[in-house]
């Protein structure tokens, strides 16, 4: 008897064990608990972050460029011979100038802190909500900071009853946040149609991201759908304005089938500087082209047919300040004259000047969106030469700018040693693919 005893009591400190190390991962304590969490949406990214949450006395909240750049905006820019850097989405561009602690965003200027901690900028995150679109706030209790994209669906549910919000979707697990009944909380979307097993994965008010039994959440609702752009066909017709040539003089009844959109090339560079050749004739084609409804997407053209030429464009595309200039000069002409678009077509540009060329794009987009006007970008195919195709970043180009043209043509241009087809269809077709799968570029956004 006392053998079989021991035998049991063996078994059952065994279980006991065992059910020990079963739940005892569930009850593991949080290792962001004694540092400021951050909670993006429906994700916790403390222990992911590159800096770390500053909170000031007056409850501002900073965040480092780094985990900006890394959760917000890809393009945030640093500019080193101006000591600014720049911030640019949804038709606003924020410019942080760090040697006199300033923000200016679309023109308004206040003042600003910015920190210089351990070898990192850390800027107020607090004062891009309406750059970023987003809701800030810090939630002392719980020292954490829950930032939430206005832009993306919110769907919510209550609580009927009071209820644990528990680590893991099980009851014997730890419990984060105690809720009364008829607390709103926001539900996790569930984009991998995981089976929680009765439970669903909630946000609080309070940034707790846990599970809560679905029997104990009623009234659920959709807050906020998210926002999808329209998608339209785009058959454009570029028109030859210049000082040597003018484009047809259109009456009233001509029409061109199949066209919705007009591109004059109104628009270029000259000494660093935007200028026109529109003039009289340029007025009545915009009238006409408005009178048939017909889109006008103006073109702004570069002439770099020297080196000298080339330097020169150089030169601006790398000045943050000279950029802003050109910038607000193609903004200019196109409220001036009323325009439903612009067409950026620069060619013939120093590999070295990718970058600047993107930046120039990245922050003519807000300007051009602030105003309702569609930027499109020409480009020639990939994998060509240094000049005339390896300078297009078509990644950037084509997620800043509303579309992408390319200029599927010159297969065999007039500098070509041997003749052969403008376009085939088979190098059309494989250079297509090259956009969408070698460099990134949404079908969607490709004019061809």
């Amino acid at each position: 008897m006392k053998t079989i005893r021991n035998i049991i009591l063996v078994i059952i400190f065994g279980a006991l064990i065992g059910f020990t190390l079963y739940i005892a991962p569930n009850y593991k304590k949080d290792p962001n608990e004694n540092v400021t969490n951050l909670v993006i949406n429906y994700t916790n990214v403390t222990g992911k972050m590159n800096g770390k949450v500053i909170i000031d006395d007056n409850e501002t909240i900073y965040l480092s460029l780094d985990d900006i750049e890394n959760y917000y905006d890809r393009y945030i820019f640093f500019e080193k011979q101006y000591n600014y850097i720049i911030a640019t989405a949804n038709g606003k561009t924020a410019c942080f100038d760090i040697k006199n602690q300033t923000l200016t965003i679309n023109d308004k200027k206040e003042k600003c802190k910015i920190i210089n901690q351990d070898d990192k900028y850390y800027i107020p995150i607090t004062a891009l909500e309406s750059v970023y679109n987003i809701n800030v706030k810090y939630v002392s209790d719980y020292n954490t900071v829950v930032i939430d994209s206005l832009d993306k669906q919110l769907e919510t549910a209550k609580t009927n009853k009071e209820v644990w919000v528990k680590s893991k979707n099980i009851e014997l697990s730890r419990t984060l946040e105690k809720l009364q009944a008829d607390t709103t909380v926001s539900i996790v979307p569930n984009d991998e149609n995981k089976d929680y097993k009765g439970w669903t994965l909630v946000k609080t008010d309070n940034g707790k991201i846990g599970y809560i039994k679905s029997e104990n959440l009623t009234d659920f609702k959709t807050e906020r759908s998210e926002e999808k752009e329209e998608q339209k066909t785009i058959s454009i017709a570029w028109e030859y304005f210049s000082k040597v040539a003018k484009a047809p003089k259109n009456d009233i009844t001509t029409k061109y089938d199949g066209i919705n959109v007009v591109a004059p090339s109104f628009f270029y560079l000259e000494d660093s500087q935007v200028k026109e050749n529109v003039g009289i004739d340029g007025i009545n084609y915009i009238n006409w082209a408005k009178n048939n409804n017909y889109e006008v997407w103006a073109m702004v053209q570069n002439n770099n047919d020297s080196k000298a030429k080339k330097d020169e464009f150089s030169k601006w595309v790398n000045d943050y300040e000279k950029r802003q200039e050109i910038i607000n000069q193609i903004v200019n002409y196109a409220q001036g004259y009323k325009l439903d678009g612009i067409n950026i077509d620069f060619e013939n540009i120093y590999k070295t000047d990718k970058d600047a060329l993107s930046r120039f794009i990245i922050e003519l987009k807000p300007k051009l969106e602030n105003i309702d006007v569609t930027l499109s970008v020409d480009v020639t195919e990939p994998d060509g030469s240094d000049s005339w195709s390896l300078c297009f970043d078509r990644n950037v180009i084509g997620d800043v700018s509303d579309y992408i043209v390319f200029m599927a043509y010159d297969q065999y241009g007039s500098s070509s040693k041997k003749a052969g087809s403008t376009a085939s269809y088979d190098w059309v077709e494989k250079n297509i693919n090259k956009f969408i799968k070698q460099e990134g570029v949404e079908a969607n956004k490709i004019i061809l």
